[in-house]
C-alpha cells in the first residue's frame, strides 16, 4: 500500500489493504493485450510511462507483465464492506480508458487461451531490473508468471505479539481459500484436472529456489526475529548465487501464500483467485478477515493449538481444495476442531458455511457480502460455475463465447451464474 511505512503501525484488523488484478484483452478477440504502460501513461497525463497512478482512495499500478494492471486502495481502510463498490468504479474507469486501444479488463485468474512460451512481454519501465532478474532467474514464460491473476489480502500488525497471532490465524485459513475462490479451471484452450490452476501453478513457480516458497502453508513463527533467522535469511542466502547484485534481495522474494511485509506491518494474503467482479471479490476478503478475527480472539480454539498444527497436513489440505476446491473432504478432526466443528469428515464447503454462520455478525460481513458468499457456496466456486456452463466439449468459440460473459460482468458488477439465460 502507498505510503504506509511512513504511517505508524496499525493494530490487527483496524483496517485492511486490497489488491486486484485484471488482464487486459482486445476488445474483439479476446486475447491478451501488453498495453498496460499505454493505459497508466494515458490515466496519469504523463509524458512518459508511469507505474502508479493515484487515484483518492484508490490507485493503479504495473505488474511484472504488461497485460495486467493491479487496482488496490491506496491507504488500508477499516471499511472492507464499503469497498466493493469503490473497486467497481476504477474498474469502469479503466474499461473507458482502455477503449481507446480496442481492450478491456477480463477477470478470473488465468487467461483461457494464452501462450505464455510467446506472450509474455514483461514490464520495461520502472524497476525493470527486478523484471528482468526474476525472468533470467525462473524463466518468466511460463504459467504461474505470465498468466496469472490474484487478489491480495493486507492485514496489519502493530507489534510482535500481534503478528504471532495474525500469522497463526492466517495461516490456518489459508488451505481453505481455494474452495472459495478457485477461479482458474482453464489454460491452454483446455480444461485442466484441477479447479485453481493458478495456484497449482504458483506452487510450482520458484522451484529452482526452494527457499522461496517453502510448502507455500508458511510454518509457525515465534515473532519477527525467529521468521528472518528462519526464513528471510535462508532465502537470502540461496538467491544470492543467482543474483549476484542483490536486486532481488527484500522481503517482496518471499512467495509463501501468507507473508509478512514488515516494511509496512503487514500480513499478505496471496492464495485468493481474482472473481468475475469486486463484489464477489470483496465478500471473500470479508469472510477471510472475519475468520482470522474469530481464530485471532481464540474463539474456537487457544493460539497455542493453532500454532501446533503441522505444516505437512495444511499443505496436503492446500493441495486437496486446489483440485476440488469446495468439494475435498477434510478428515483431519484436529483441523476441524480449530474451527470448532465436530470431528468430521466434512467437506470444504460445509466448513465454510460453519464459519459463515459462526462470523455473521462480524463487522466486515455486510449483508451484500453475506448474500455473495451464500451464492459462491449455494452454487460452487467460480471455477466450478465456469467448467459447468463450458459443458463437455471446449473450443476456441466457446471459450471466446464464455469469457466474454464474464468480461461483461465484470463491466456490470455482477455474479456469474453459470448456465446461459
Amino acid at each position: 500500500m502507498n505510503d504506509v511505512a511512513s504511517l505508524p503501525p496499525l493494530g490487527a484488523f483496524a483496517a485492511c489493504g486490497i489488491e486486484l488484478e485484471y488482464m487486459i484483452v482486445d476488445r474483439d478477440t479476446l486475447g491478451v493485450l501488453p498495453v498496460a504502460d499505454r493505459l497508466l501513461q494515458r490515466a496519469a497525463g504523463a509524458a512518459t510511462p508511469v507505474d502508479e497512478v493515484a487515484r483518492g482512495r484508490f490507485a493503479w499500478s504495473n505488474e511484472l507483465v504488461l497485460h495486467l494492471v493491479e487496482v488496490k486502495n491506496a491507504r488500508p481502510d477499516a471499511d472492507v464492506a464499503q469497498l466493493a463498490a469503490g473497486f467497481q468504479a476504477e474498474v469502469g474507469a479503466i474499461d473507458r480508458l482502455l477503449a481507446d486501444f480496442d481492450a478491456r479488463l477480463m477477470p478470473t485468474a488465468t487467461h483461457p487461451w494464452m501462450d505464455p512460451a510467446h506472450e509474455l512481454h514483461l514490464w520495461p519501465h520502472q524497476h525493470a531490473d527486478i523484471y528482468m532478474s526474476y525472468h533470467h532467474i525462473f524463466d518468466c514464460r511460463q504459467h504461474g508468471w505470465a498468466n496469472l491473476q490474484s487478489v491480495h489480502v493486507n492485514l496489519p500488525f502493530a507489534d510482535d505479539a500481534e503478528f504471532v497471532r495474525l500469522h497463526a490465524a492466517l495461516r490456518l485459513l489459508l488451505p481453505l481459500l481455494p474452495a472459495l475462490a478457485a477461479s482458474s479451471p482453464v489454460a491452454d484452450g483446455e480444461r485442466k484436472p484441477v479447479l485453481d490452476f493458478r495456484m497449482a501453478c504458483y506452487c510450482q513457480h520458484p522451484r529452482r529456489v526452494p527457499a522461496l516458497i517453502g510448502q507455500v502453508v508458511p510454518d509457525d513463527t515465534a515473532g519477527r526475529a525467529d521468521y528472518e533467522a528462519r526464513v528471510l535469511a535462508p532465502m537470502y542466502h540461496d538467491i544470492a548465487p543467482f543474483d549476484p547484485d542483490g536486486v532481488l534481495r527484500h522481503e517482496w522474494l518471499n512467495t509463501r501464500g501468507v507473508m509478512p511485509r514488515f516494511d509496512r506491518n503487514a500480513l499478505e494474503v496471496r492464495v485468493i483467485d481474482v472473481q468475475e467482479c469486486p463484489q464477489a471479490d470483496l465478500a471473500i476478503a470479508a469472510i477471510t478477515v472475519a475468520a482470522a478475527r474469530a481464530l485471532y480472539e481464540e474463539r474456537w480454539s487457544p493460539l497455542a493449538a493453532q500454532r501446533a498444527m503441522d505444516t505437512g497436513a495444511l499443505f496436503h489440505l492446500l493441495q486437496g481444495t486446489i483440485h476440488d476446491a469446495d468439494r475435498h473432504v477434510i478428515d483431519d478432526a484436529a483441523y476441524l476442531g480449530l474451527f470448532g466443528m465436530a470431528a468430521g469428515p466434512c467437506e470444504a464447503g460445509a466448513l465454510w458455511r460453519h464459519l459463515l454462520d459462526a462470523c455473521g455478525d462480524d463487522p466486515a460481513l455486510s449483508p451484500i457480502a453475506a448474500d455473495t458468499l451464500q451464492f459462491i457456496l449455494d452454487r460452487g466456486p467460480l471455477a466450478r460455475r465456469i467448467v459447468a456452463a463450458l459443458g463437455g466439449r471446449i473450443d476456441r468459440v466457446r471459450l471466446q463465447a464464455m469469457y466474454r460473459r464474464l468480461c461483461d460482468c465484470l463491466a456490470a458488477g455482477e455474479l456469474f451464474a453459470g448456465a446461459a439465460s
